[in-house]
């Protein structure tokens, strides 16, 4: 089989790894990729993974790409083309792609679409409303004391979620979204949700539009900095699984959400073929989604696709055909944990072009895999080329044991300017579910 990814990040590079571990693919492309995607070949053949210049949003270009190169299937990584519409184009054209289409993909692109339907359908949520109004906004916050999360409707690069403790805060961020138009016309409406407190965990389940099969668990770490603080990141970094719930308490809380979201998504219509990424957060009343995504998770897919067993080819094949009832999906006792390093500044402004070393020297760790996000090549070196740079991941029998790997990894890796937080998955280490207050 032909295959294109689009994307070029860590869940985009950890996508083509995985891609090209199946002996059906031949042939890999990945749009725009970056320096490490460009590195993978198919194990089948040896043949390498081509990197394409067409940005991830480069709709036209994109579909012309594969009107000439007829790929078999072509898998979506990013949340923007999937908001822009690239699986009822391809579709349109006869092209088959995997991934949700532009209604589906409503789950993430608009926050008040996700949270009146899970209203709607009785899926468990915070207490939330919608406005496009200051006044009006302000008065419902201050009905949760100022405690709340100020959401603007749209994608905003993962920065549209504001999270306030007092109503000045919460004022503050409605002014910045509603009347000063911080996140464009993302944030023409936007959602005020109260604010949960518990243990936050991603979930993830393969969909086929009539069926869906869930992930173990996993427990991002969007802080920028150790003991969770600083400003909100894309992810600094992942493990899976967590010790946060027991599998039965696991089963129990993706039927409290599965279930009723597949009732809904048949009432209305709603084709879903592709990737369910609750947010959630685990509340003294019980599991609690925070939003929904309709794409892998970055870099939550580093440490899923590090202990799945499957051929993924094959999962994403079912997910398109509506056939996963005839598949089980399988993973690896042991634990994975994904450290990210990042640019300095990140994730405000840094610099670009940086020489990474020690690359190499890491990824012949045992059980050790760097996947690369932001990453080019300048001539012989590779070199940062975004906020997110790196993604280190290691399996491991148990967490200690991949925590540990993880960063003996990370410290075989330099470049100027190179952060990471140090306390991945240190929390669940305790033996205890950490009380949070939710950062989505």
């Amino acid at each position: 089989m032909k295959l294109l990814v689009i994307g070029s990040g860590g869940r985009e590079h950890a996508l083509v790894w995985k891609l090209a571990q199946s002996p059906h693919a031949t042939r890999i492309w990945c749009a725009p990729g970056n320096a490490g995607i460009a590195e993978e070949r198919c194990a089948k053949n040896g043949a390498p993974v081509g990197c394409v210049a067409l940005g991830a949003e480069d709709l036209p270009g994109l579909l012309a790409f594969a009107q000439a190169q007829r790929p078999d299937l072509t898998v979506v990584g990013p949340d923007n083309p999937l908001a822009l519409g690239i699986v009822d184009l391809f579709q349109a054209h006869g092209l088959r792609i995997w991934g949700p289409n532009r209604r589906a993909a409503q789950f993430e692109s608009s926050k008040v679409f996700a949270q009146t339907f899970m209203e709607k359908y009785g899926i468990p949520t915070a207490r939330a409303g919608t406005f496009t109004e200051a006044a009006a906004a302000s008065r419902f916050a201050a009905a949760l004391g100022g405690r709340c999360a100020v959401k603007a409707d749209g994608l905003a690069l993962g920065k549209g979620v504001l999270i306030c403790r007092d109503m000045a805060q919460t004022d503050q961020a409605i002014e910045e979204i509603l009347v000063k138009h911080a996140f464009g016309a993302a944030g023409a409406r936007i959602v005020i949700q109260e604010l949960l407190t518990g243990t936050e965990i991603s979930l993830h389940a393969l969909c086929d539009g009539r069926m869906a099969r869930p992930f173990p668990s996993s427990q991002d770490h969007k802080r920028a900095q150790d003991g969770d603080r600083g400003p909100n990141t894309g992810g600094m970094g992942t493990f899976s699984p967590t010790p946060f719930l027991a599998p039965a308490e696991l089963a129990s809380a993706y039927d409290r959400i599965l279930q009723p979201w597949l009732r809904g998504c048949a009432a209305e219509g709603i084709d879903f073929r592709g990737l369910l990424y609750p947010g959630v957060m685990l509340t003294a009343d019980g599991p609690k989604v925070l939003e929904f995504n309709a794409r892998f998770g970055d870099p939550e897919t580093q440490v899923y696709l590090a202990r799945l067993e499957n051929d993924l080819v094959e999962l994403l094949d079912a997910s398109v055909g509506g056939t996963l009832d005839t598949v089980e999906l399988k993973w690896k006792s042991e634990t994975a944990v994904c450290v990210v390093l990042a640019s300095g500044g990140y994730p405000g402004g840094y610099a670009k072009g940086k020489p990474i070393r020690g690359l190499a020297e890491a990824n012949a760790l045992p059980g050790t895999k760097v996947f690369h996000a932001g990453t080019a090549r300048a001539e012989d070196s590779v070199v940062t080329n975004g906020g997110r740079v790196l993604g280190v991941t290691a399996v491991g029998k148990d967490l200690k044991s991949a925590q540990a790997a993880a960063y003996v990894a990370v410290e075989r890796i330099q470049f100027e300017g190179a952060h990471f937080r140090r306390d991945i998955a240190s929390k669940a280490l305790t033996g205890s579910a950490p009380l949070e207050v939710q950062t989505a």
